[in-house]
């Protein structure tokens, strides 16, 4: 049974962190092959489940040692049924995919969990699309169509909420909050932005956060941004303004590449643990609501300890 769902505790929290950048630690940490980063496909077999559980035990740590919530996502931002079929699967197998994923983070939750660290288990989904370049855009009824398989099967499952990551265009995101308040679970969208903190369509940040709330009378529990560094998007935030007060969230890259050179780059980008944390602080100043703190590309647990011990000890 979902413990949070009527219940977000990251709305109230001072600190609550997220995971890091799962594909990209799997790949260059633990030397797994991921073709089309598809983590969930690590499901399937004992070797790469005791990966995907190293990999969560390490950031739900984090959070015990910190005396903060987490919020845990399922490995599944390629589970959507285009992308299992690229894996070889068929799209019934979708339904145990997602369950299976809950499942490994509800053994997380028991393990770490107790009354200063809270942990949320989110149903992970990704885009349709690249996640960087957005082709083949979806209207609101098609988007909400595709999703609407997978959100209502994390509905049925101790999932607390889903998260959308990577959405590059307003319609996507929409189609995905309306499949979760069909299934009546809690939704987060998280937008990922270009070198001039713009989507990949060029709408801009605010436009797109607006354009989402007016859609589905602000049905999001909250925003994101993931999958770009601070530097890109840092100075299109808006304290004033109320889309500004709707970002909640940071996963930020460790990387300050574009997309277009972290396509072409053969080595990881790692960065550095304690300049990305300054970065975070330097958010958090911006936006004070800032409360859910992760990475993407290019980090690990390495970069979400140091940004959980400036912003604890901040």
């Amino acid at each position: 049974m979902a413990r949070y769902r009527d219940h977000l505790p990251q709305l109230e929290a001072d600190v609550f962190l997220t995971d890091g950048g799962i594909e990209t630690s799997l790949i260059f940490d633990d030397g797994i092959d991921l073709p089309d980063f598809a983590a969930f496909t690590l499901l399937d077999d004992a070797d790469g489940r005791a990966a995907l559980t190293r990999y969560f035990d390490s950031y739900a740590a984090i959070a015990r040692r910190d005396r903060v919530g987490v919020v845990l996502e399922t490995p599944t931002w390629r589970a959507s049924p285009d992308w299992v079929v690229r894996r070889g699967y068929v799209v019934d197998d979708l339904d145990r995919i997602h369950r299976d994923a809950v499942d490994l983070l509800v053994e997380i939750r028991r393990r770490h969990e107790n009354s200063q660290t809270p942990v949320v288990i989110s149903g992970c989904v990704g885009p349709r699309g690249d996640g960087y370049h957005p082709d083949a855009l979806m209207t609101v009824g098609e988007a909400r169509d595709y999703h609407s398989g997978g959100i209502q099967t994390y509905a049925d499952t101790p999932a607390d909420l889903v998260t959308a990551v990577t959405m590059t265009y307003p319609d996507e995101a929409i189609g995905i909050a309306e499949a979760a308040r069909a299934a009546a679970i809690p939704a987060v969208i998280s937008f990922t932005v270009e070198t001039d903190g713009r989507l990949p369509t060029g709408q801009s940040l605010s436009e797109a956060i607006d354009t989402v709330d007016e859609a589905t009378g602000r049905y999001p529990a909250y925003y994101m941004v993931n999958c770009a560094h601070p530097s890109h998007f840092a100075d299109v935030l808006d304290p004033v303004e109320p889309w500004g007060h709707r970002i909640m969230g940071i996963r930020a890259n460790a990387s300050k590449l574009s997309h277009a050179e972290l396509d072409e780059a053969e080595e990881l980008d790692s960065g550095d643990p304690d300049e990305l944390a300054s970065d975070y602080l330097a958010l958090r100043r911006i936006l004070p609501g800032l409360t859910v703190l992760g990475g993407c590309c290019g980090t690990n647990h390495r970069h979400i300890a140091a940004i959980s011990s400036a912003c604890v000890a901040a």
